[in-house]
């Protein structure tokens, strides 16, 4: 890539620092996605498992986002993590984006009862959205949404030319790697940089693309297409 990531220590130092600074609006944040009767947005109801469990890992992706611009939160669900990243980074504008009504308008509630202006939420299959979003994006990424081969499928047709992918990956994720080989070209991707976070025992790390140049007409492919076939057979 052509900016050097940060180091694990920086990484480490600045998402104390966020915490510091924004730690009760990302508890409130917690509370709410608790508190949502409409729809279960999260594997827990438990306010403060789910700030341990989902703000917590989200809070380490915000040193890593763009200075300035509009970035996207694909597969949102609950709001992870781009409702931590509007939080934190008011100055961006974050977009999240769903297939489920229900949590679109769930996370719609939650984004005005904590005040958050440079919130929108999309409803819609990201394949469709990009369609008319393309290449809009300076930052894409997605948490806990597929094997890095699918996931960058989805999130690349909606970054531009000099913006970042960004893939929240576990154990697994060297693996993915592995599998999909190293045609990042075909969806006009850089070679992957990988970034550790978190605990160590948790093998938790970072994925990250810088978009080199424009994506080819035939992506997206049309809905469910990423997941029968993949770009790199």
């Amino acid at each position: 890539m052509s900016e050097k990531l940060l180091s694990e220590d920086t990484l480490h130092a600045q998402k104390m620092e966020l915490e510091k600074l924004w730690g009760p609006s990302l508890r409130r944040c917690a509370e709410l996605v608790a508190s949502c009767v409409t729809v279960r947005l999260t594997g827990s109801r438990d306010a403060g498992e789910i700030h341990d469990v989902h703000v917590m890992d989200c809070l380490w992706s915000v040193p890593l986002l763009p200075a300035s611009g509009s970035v996207i939160d694909v597969g949102s669900g609950g709001g992870f993590p781009g409702m931590v990243w509007a939080i934190c980074r008011p100055d961006l504008s974050v977009t999240l984006l769903d297939s489920v009504r229900k949590k679109c308008r769930a996370t719609e509630e939650i984004a005005a009862a904590l005040g958050l202006p440079n919130v929108t939420v999309i409803w819609g299959r990201c394949e469709e959205y990009a369609l008319r979003a393309r290449e809009r994006y300076d930052f894409a990424s997605a948490r806990a949404l597929g094997s890095v081969g699918v996931l960058t499928e989805y999130l690349s047709p909606l970054v531009a030319v000099g913006g970042r992918l960004l893939a929240f990956k576990g154990p697994k994720g060297a693996g993915e790697l592995e599998e999909t080989g190293d045609q990042w070209g075909t969806l006009g991707l850089s070679r992957p940089a990988i970034l550790p976070y978190g605990p160590k025992e948790r093998s938790y790390s970072f994925i990250m693309w810088e978009k080199i140049a424009p994506l080819r007409s035939a992506y997206p492919r049309r809905p469910g297409m990423a997941l029968t076939k993949g770009w790199w057979i």
